[in-house]
């Protein structure tokens, strides 16, 4: 990644330093992006910009997404990275337009991946798992992008159509059951677990809320229930966001329309059906639901969570239901909670127990209302590196020594967001949330 400049870094290295009084995070930042920058990067000829998630030669949407995410903090001061987050952008659209369905991708059409499962496979797709989050975090990436430095490369016309498959894929999704052509099911030793769809690949059987069905969640698990709630939050945040990029970029009215359409139903569904009692009686947002009036009480690590929803900026971070969410989630009567002499976050179905998750840490750091809190967390995940200096997928909450995935990307790109917003970085150069130290 050429445009990431060792003076660029080291003005970050220096300004973290002097924040933290110390070195070790602004260490740990740096080797973060180095490391992001020469193993998952790759800038196309055709002005693309590839993004493997890591150890596994393929690129997620929102993982891609979430690496290059801390760049947008910088952007104000090196210019230059604009170019490499437009060839991000224009990349996912390009996927998008291929296959909205899908959530990881080749860089060609060459039929790596899992083409053995049992749904409409295109060579370019190496995993077609629909998780709904995979169609809105380039929307929100290129929102910020545009407001933080009026650029809008990324807008052209494979966006406009890329955005209309959006459209019409939500849309589809928001009556899975009658309207949806979708079906996944794995076969074989990988069916264990989360990995497949129950009802032949259709999923389990839900009734139209006006949010949009999901398959999978973002830790690529099967969802229990149909509607995840965090990633209905995030994409009615999206389509908000569409709908002014269709009208003041595209002077489209067709596809602002149908954005703010899906805004005002996604909204509404979550009106009705996302609050639900907690334990003790208190008020809390569901993880899942159904809309038969069943409802899934938990946090899983991955982004969009429950926990990051004022992160993701979709809910005031004091809110009285987040709130007691919030208290909920980082407590024993979450079931992903694990407490241990090490460590103690959210963990995940996905990985074993007791395993708590280096980006589930960054993410209560972000939405702590705390300088300690961020601080605490920033050192407990430097402590926790089981001697390999990078953030892992998960690690034992009594022997950080065990992980899962010796080196995950978005986790290492989690750690340098959660720096840079406690040292008082902003996308835009904007000021600090209101919750925020």
């Amino acid at each position: 990644m050429a445009h990431l400049r060792p003076e660029l870094l080291t003005h970050v290295a220096e300004r973290i330093t002097a924040a933290m009084g110390g070195e070790q995070v602004a260490q740990a930042v740096t080797r973060f992006l180095t490391n992001t920058a020469e193993t998952t990067v790759s800038e196309q000829p055709d002005g693309t910009t590839y993004v493997i998630t890591g150890d596994i030669p393929a690129m997620w949407l929102r993982d891609s997404a979430a690496q290059l995410r801390p760049l947008l903090y910088l952007v104000e001061e090196a210019p230059e990275l604009v170019k490499l987050l437009t060839g991000l952008l224009l990349r996912h659209w390009r996927y998008i337009t291929v296959d909205p369905y899908a959530n990881a991708f080749n860089l060609e059409p060459n039929g790596r991946g899992h083409h053995s499962d049992a749904t409409r496979m295109h060579p370019m797709v190496w995993e077609r798992k629909f998780e709904i989050d995979s169609l809105t975090y380039g929307i929100d990436f290129a929102y910020l992008l545009w407001k933080a430095t009026g650029s809008t490369d990324w807008c052209e016309s494979t966006f406009r159509t890329a955005a209309r498959r959006i459209v019409e894929t939500f849309t589809a999704e928001q009556d899975h059951e009658n309207r949806s052509h979708y079906r996944f099911r794995r076969g074989g030793w990988f069916a264990r677990g989360r990995n497949t769809l129950a009802r032949f690949g259709k999923g389990r059987l839900t009734k139209p809320t006006g949010m949009v069905w999901s398959g999978f969640r973002p830790s690529d698990d099967a969802c229990d229930a149909g509607f995840n709630i965090p990633g209905n939050f995030y994409a009615a945040r999206a389509m908000r966001q569409l709908g002014e990029i269709a009208r003041e970029l595209l002077d489209d009215a067709e596809l602002a329309a149908s954005a703010d359409r899906l805004h005002r139903e996604i909204t509404a569904g979550l009106d009705g059906h996302s609050v639900v009692p907690g334990p003790h009686g208190k008020a809390v947002f569901a993880y899942e639901v159904d809309g038969f009036g069943n409802s899934v009480l938990l946090d899983d690590a991955n982004v969009p969570s429950l926990l990051s929803l004022p992160y993701l900026g979709c809910v005031d971070a004091l809110d009285p239901v987040y709130v007691a969410t919030r208290e909920f989630l980082l407590s024993a009567e979450n079931p992903y909670y694990f407490n241990g002499s090490a460590a103690a976050g959210i963990g995940s179905p996905h990985t074993p127990q007791n395993y708590v998750w280096p980006i589930a840490l960054s993410v209560q750091g972000l939405t702590a209302t705390t300088k300690q809190e961020q601080e605490d967390i920033l050192a407990l995940l430097l402590a926790t590196t089981g001697g390999t200096g990078m953030m892992h997928e998960s690690f034992d909450v009594n022997n950080p020594d065990r992980f899962t995935r010796e080196w995950f990307s978005w986790a290492n790109s989690m750690f340098c967001e959660l720096a840079l917003v406690h040292c008082g970085f902003r996308i835009g150069g904007g000021q600090s949330p209101d919750y925020l130290p």
